[in-house]
């Protein structure tokens, strides 16, 4: 059972930066495509970032290209998602997932296969 739990979100201003973290319990974390996506109330999820098993290749949302960067240490088994020039629109519940390959680097959430429980982030003006 692959599981994945999130931490580092919080109410920040607009401007301000915030650093997502998530903690992958597998053995094989090196297989994994790791993503991010993100949901307002409302809303459909939204792809945010993703990077391939070797950090080699990543992928943005047109929405956070440029201010979300997307990274992974393979021997801590983690992936983090730094985020800058936070706008009130990036208000949402964050979920980091996952999905084995070696492949593609996927930005469709029903291509993961695994999901965290999420975390809020929340950007007042």
């Amino acid at each position: 059972q692959v599981q994945l739990v999130e931490s580092g979100g919080g109410l920040v201003q607009a401007g301000d930066s915030l650093r997502l973290n998530c903690v992958v319990s597998t053995r094989s974390f090196g297989t994994y495509v790791m993503g991010w996506f993100r949901q307002a109330p409302g809303k459909e999820r939204e792809f945010v970032a993703a990077i391939n098993w070797s950090g080699g290749v990543t992928k943005y949302g047109d929405s956070t290209k440029g201010r979300f960067t997307i990274s992974r240490d393979n021997a801590k088994n983690t992936v983090a998602l730094q985020m800058n020039s936070l706008k009130p629109e990036d208000t949402a519940v964050y979920y980091c997932a996952a999905y084995a390959s070696r492949v593609s680097v996927s930005v469709t959430p029903t291509q993961y296969t695994y999901w965290g429980q999420g975390t809020q982030v929340t950007i007042s003006s």
